[in-house]
């Protein structure tokens, strides 16, 4: 990541909005927003594999039975704005294929995926692709809700608005059942 480049796009948006970067509280705005970047950017770097090799640590355990978190916060930037995903959880589930994830790993998965300019849509997709391919389990489901400030702070300003994706694969796609472990 180009913080260098960051900073004097950051010191010409203040320009260009009226403000002056030199006053007392924005002089060192433009390296802080850099540093955020790169934070809450940190998962552009990587592919959906490269996170799934990150965060693949499996252990032995039994096909019989799902395994469910719920409640995982994450936040996002939405690739049409860059505005803030906020209040969001997401909750996944997948069927073993005689190997369980570490629970921490899936939530480091989802905090991962939603590091990158997103839509809520895509970040379910992607943390789906990834817990198959760390589990080794073809069988995930995803559910994501959350609060976008494109639609709270600007635009329309419907502060209630919360959105609800769903992505289903394998089993999940075809059994209302395991479905219904989400709900």
């Amino acid at each position: 990541m180009d913080t260098k480049a960051i900073e004097m796009h950051i010191r010409g948006i203040l320009e260009a909005i009226g403000e002056d970067p030199e006053r007392e509280g924005l002089r060192e705005t433009p390296q802080r927003v850099a540093r955020m970047m790169e934070e809450v950017f940190e998962g552009i770097a990587y592919t959906n594999h490269d996170i799934a090799q990150m965060f693949g640590k499996t252990f032995e355990a039994s096909d019989d039975t799902a395994v469910v978190m719920k409640d995982i916060t994450v936040f996002s930037y939405c690739e049409h704005h860059m505005a803030l995903m906020y209040d969001m959880t997401v909750d996944v589930a997948y069927i073993p294929k005689g190997r369980v994830l570490g629970l921490s790993k899936i939530a480091r998965i989802c905090d991962m995926a939603a590091k990158r300019l997103q839509l809520q849509e895509k970040l379910g997709s992607d943390i789906a692709e990834i817990i198959a391919e760390a589990s080794g389990s073809p069988d995930v489901g995803v559910v994501i809700k959350g609060c976008h400030s494109c639609m709270t702070a600007r635009g329309i300003r419907n502060a209630s608005a919360k959105t609800v994706t769903k992505t289903w694969r394998g089993e999940f796609r075809n059994d209302p059942e395991l479905r219904n472990l989400l709900n």
